[in-house]
């Protein structure tokens, strides 16, 4: 089996991710909105913190890089970077309404649903190819999702429109190659910071006193912020958007196991049947990176 560190970051992003709830669930009793507003603000701050701190030789090379190339490049980095920054936002507000005010099953479904999503504009906007066999493993996943949407059809809407603002993000953030990616995600931060901050004051409610908001806040940004998405975006660099995109059902897989073993929740045969022809599909989608004795042209050209 040959897996080179593009996937395995990959797998390590979803991986974390999966464990979101623990940090989440406990500030159910808090708006979504003062949620998503100390979670851009302090992710911001942590962020630009690292990079003063301890990267700015980057930060001056990143830089001299930006100034030297075409206005044209200059132009697409700029919009690449920021239009990532409002998907991304969009996102994660989406995501904090639905877990804590629509209903669990439909964040999860969101992420079930975003693979499929990602691979059908990863073919249209990025022109990428897929295999006959990853084309099985995308029917294989959808046919889960419908399975698993059963009597759960109003969740749908909001889980599509939370499928397709992170779809979007990893398409754009594929053709966003001008720009070091912890620098990109910073600067992404800091544009949804700024963007936020004339609402904050009117929209915003009591400041919190309680220390357990801010040891999970601390658990968001960090665990599942920062270092997620930074290793989501690596993955990125080494291989193409559909592959990133299929890893998200580790997410909802490591979500269903600990509804089931943690949380206590009751689930039927059809959930167990569905999410194992998700397992199915992530392993028919990589079954060249997994069961290949040679090295992939991702692999070879990394070595190189």
């Amino acid at each position: 089996m040959r897996l080179n560190k593009y996937y395995s970051a990959a797998f390590l992003a979803f991986f974390v991710w999966g464990f979101f709830s623990f940090a989440l669930k406990p500030l159910h009793q808090y708006p979504s909105l003062d949620i998503f507003f100390y979670r851009v603000f302090f992710s911001a701050i942590t962020m630009v913190l690292i990079n003063v701190v301890f990267r700015r030789r980057v930060l001056r090379e990143n830089w001299n890089h930006f100034k030297k190339i075409s206005s044209k490049q200059q132009k697409k980095v700029v919009l690449l970077t920021l239009g990532g920054g409002v998907f991304l936002s969009s996102n994660w507000f989406v995501y904090i309404y639905v877990m804590n005010h629509v209903s669990v099953n439909a964040a999860s479904l969101a992420y079930l649903i975003c693979p499929i999503v990602t691979t059908v504009f990863a073919f249209y906007i990025l022109k990428e190819t897929l295999s006959k066999w990853q084309w099985i493993a995308v029917g294989i996943s959808f046919f889960s999702c419908i399975l698993l949407s059963f009597n759960h059809f109003q969740d749908i809407f909001y889980s599509l429109i939370t499928a397709a603002t992170y779809a979007l993000y990893l398409v754009s953030q594929r053709k966003n190659n001008d720009l070091d990616k912890f620098l990109g995600l910073t600067i992404q931060l800091i544009f949804t910071a700024l963007v936020l901050l004339p609402f904050y004051p009117k929209y915003r409610g009591a400041i919190p006193t309680e220390p357990l908001f801010y040891i999970c806040m601390f658990m968001i940004v960090v665990f599942f912020t920062i270092i997620p998405l930074f290793l989501n975006l690596y993955a990125l660099k080494g291989i193409n958007s559909s592959a990133v995109g299929i890893m998200i059902y580790i997410n909802p897989i490591i979500n269903f196991l600990l509804a089931l073993f943690y949380y206590n929740e009751q689930v039927n045969f059809l959930q167990l049947f569905s999410y194992f022809l998700i397992l199915i599909s992530i392993v028919v989608f990589n079954e060249k990176v997994l069961f290949s004795k040679k090295p992939t042209a991702v692999a070879t050209e990394m070595e190189g």
